[in-house]
């Protein structure tokens, strides 16, 4: 049985020119880019060469990237950081009701310490207004974090707009940029925002590898105190393998962006147009508009997501029912919640996110398999049994 792997919102298989370039630094070149010997000079270029990578994929400066082991500490760097940096009269911070738990959970914690936090609400296409942004101001504001896509359901956020809302208010803006950098243009300066996280893996670099865009001038107190590496803003020796696959990854994903964003759009079209014209009581998940290329995203009535994805799974099809940061707690998604969708749709949320390997002839297998899978749920559901007629 041929496998269809639509998860790479979970895990993207490494390209392998980030993995031949990862290679040397697993071997011959496994010296401390920190040592002032011989040793270190490869691995300190080799870290240098990546940061200049990464800066390039963004629009940023090479000394404005801060390398960290992943998208979530990144996260947690830019919040916490930031507010450790800022005089204590400072204490307000905005966010969203769908930030990923990196954010939210932090932010809680804060909370819980005395930080005041709004949350704002989205409307049910899962977007912030910005509006709501300028309301929410205060003196004391010290940072608003608004992610730029959600990974559940693929809503594209209006950073733009949020962004001259903050700069004219004189308030830091960051954004969780995971879902989006290499997969969408993404450009600091035409953005305008002040801090932006993102990791390798969803542009196909290596797993432990992420970075945080501190704009210049930008004071952020660090988590991991005791050394040097990253300006005094990341201690820790630096993986030094994994920072070059991003690296490498990051230069990739500059090249084929123009013609594999498109791709995958219309891939996405194809199967959002495919499932609702073939499955009832089905609803599309997020933005149809402002979404990101890759990410197809629904509420099915009547099936629970955990059995669904099981069983697509016997038939070779991977898919997700949500977050792969909260898949395992097997809760009702809050984001679904936080667009509208009353419990008992919710829990039917599955997520298919496409990738470099996604072919049309996928897509149309999944356009087969898909309804089945479905009809075999909702089959052993007394409720929609009761109401087949409708269907």
């Amino acid at each position: 049985m041929k496998k269809i792997y639509l998860d790479h919102i979970a895990a993207t298989p490494l390209l392998p020119a980030a993995r031949e370039a990862m290679l040397p630094f697993l071997a011959e070149h496994f010296g401390n880019p920190q040592s002032r010997h011989a040793a270190g000079e490869i691995p300190r270029r080799g870290i240098e060469e990546a940061r200049k990578r990464v800066a390039e994929l963004i629009g940023a400066e090479a000394r404005e990237i801060v390398f960290t082991a992943s998208g979530s500490e990144a996260n947690n760097l830019a919040i916490k950081g930031i507010l450790a940096a800022r005089p204590k009269k400072k204490t307000h911070i905005i966010t969203s009701v769908i930030e990923h738990f990196s954010v939210a959970h932090p932010l809680k914690h804060l909370e819980r310490e005395g930080v005041a936090v709004t949350w704002l609400p989205v409307d049910q296409k899962g977007r912030v207004r910005p509006e709501q942004v300028a309301a929410a101001l205060r003196n004391e504001t010290v940072l608003v974090s608004i992610m730029h896509a959600n990974n559940e359901i693929g809503t594209v956020q209006p950073i733009q707009e949020i962004a001259s809302i903050t700069q004219a208010a004189g308030v830091l803006l960051h954004t969780d940029a995971v879902a989006t950098v290499g997969m969408i243009p993404f450009r600091v300066d035409s953005l305008g925002i002040d801090l932006a996280s993102f990791s390798a893996q969803p542009f196909y670099g290596p797993k432990g590898a992420g970075a945080l865009y501190i704009r210049r001038g930008t004071r952020v107190h660090p988590l991991i105190e005791g050394g040097i590496q990253e300006g005094g803003r990341r201690s820790g020796t630096e993986n030094v393998a994994a920072i070059v696959g991003m690296g490498v990854a990051a230069l990739e994903a500059r090249k084929r962006l123009p013609s594999e964003a498109p791709r995958l759009a219309a891939l996405r079209d194809r199967l959002i147009v495919g499932l609702t014209e073939r499955v009832p009581l089905i609803h599309l998940t997020g933005d149809p508009i402002h979404r990101l290329p890759h990410i197809a995203s629904f509420a099915v009535e009547f099936v629970d997501g955990e059995a669904l994805i099981r069983l697509l799974e016997k038939q070779g099809i991977f898919a997700a029912s949500g977050s792969s940061c909260s898949a395992e707690a097997l809760k009702i998604s809050p984001v679904l919640t936080a667009t509208g969708f009353p419990a008992n749709v919710a829990q039917g949320g599955i997520v298919f996110s496409l990738g470099m390997g996604t072919t049309e002839e996928e897509i149309k297998t999944v356009l087969s398999i898909f309804p089945r899978c479905v009809e075999e749920i909702r089959q052993v559901s007394p409720i929609y049994t009761s109401l087949s007629p409708r269907t």
